[in-house]
């Protein structure tokens, strides 16, 4: 879906991993998927495809099911910003163009080397001679968060390092996000008293293949387009930009709660000092 969205809207797209459930790799998709991690080269690609974070519930009655019942699966989705490597530094990613303050300790993109244990291992699957011989694998475990990145489609160990420090550093940046957003959504639901919000372990999409029906839960927007959007079709972009519009509505309204709960310490401390 992701892939065929990209082609359509002319934003570069690099499949940097895929892995199967028997941990082998094989993008051609002929087993079932464990991880897949797609890298869009594009200014404003985070901005389009961030509505797309959450997980994903499909509907679905599977080939060998012989009494026609639904079946219910999730995939979880992750919106991470890429973070540009310094070509000179192709180690550890430690520098990074960009401007982004990866040595700052308040940087959201701040990891500490002491936190990361690094493996280094033989590669497995499909790729050649190459990947039997050499320990061009790399694993990166963050140990106080338990994040584990690995990465092994690069011949070079050196450059699998700096894609697996890129994507850590991504993912920890996308916590540190994740858990702002929740403060403010908790301050939100203290104001209002409950409202229209979802946190990031909510179903945000559902697929059912039985009605070809696509329903947002947090726009509530629905398609009755189901092969359209898994085409990555303007049928998708309905979809995303309602989303973007709820996205729109959630940040006001963010705004406004933080501004209450300003005037209401302002006033209170203006009663104290009489």
């Amino acid at each position: 879906m992701y892939t065929a969205l990209c082609a359509r809207l002319n934003l570069p797209a690099t499949l940097l991993k895929y892995e199967a459930a028997d941990g082998m790799s094989d993008p051609a998709g002929n087993a079932p998927l464990q991880e897949a991690i797609l890298e869009v080269t594009a200014p404003g690609a985070y901005g389009v495809l961030r509505t797309e974070a959450g997980v994903h519930r499909v509907q679905r009655v599977p080939a060998t099911e012989s009494k026609g019942r639904t079946h219910t699966s999730v995939a979880s989705v992750l919106v991470l910003p890429s973070i540009p490597v310094n070509p000179n530094d192709e180690v550890d990613a430690a520098s990074v163009a960009g401007g982004l303050a990866v040595d700052d300790p308040e940087s959201d993109y701040y990891v500490s080397a002491a936190d990361v244990r690094t493996d280094v291992m033989r590669a497995r699957g499909a790729g050649g001679q190459h990947v039997n011989t050499t320990d061009s694998a790399v694993r990166l475990t963050h140990i106080p968060s338990g994040i584990v990145v690995a990465v092994q489609e690069g011949r070079s160990q050196h450059k699998n390092r700096a894609k697996a420090w890129q994507i850590l550093r991504s993912r920890l940046a996308q916590l540190k996000r994740e858990a702002r957003e929740e403060e403010a959504l908790a301050l939100r639901r203290g104001l209002s008293g409950g409202g229209k919000t979802m946190g990031r372990t909510d179903k945000v999409r559902t697929y059912n293949w039985g009605q070809q029906r696509v329903t947002d839960h947090r726009s509530g927007c629905t398609v009755h387009d189901l092969d359209g959007v898994m085409e990555g079709a303007e049928a998708l972009d309905t979809v995303m930009e309602s989303v973007r519009g709820w996205m729109r509505d959630e940040m006001i309204e963010g705004m406004m709660a933080e501004e209450m709960v300003k005037d209401r310490k302002r006033l209170k401390e203006e009663e104290e000092g009489k």
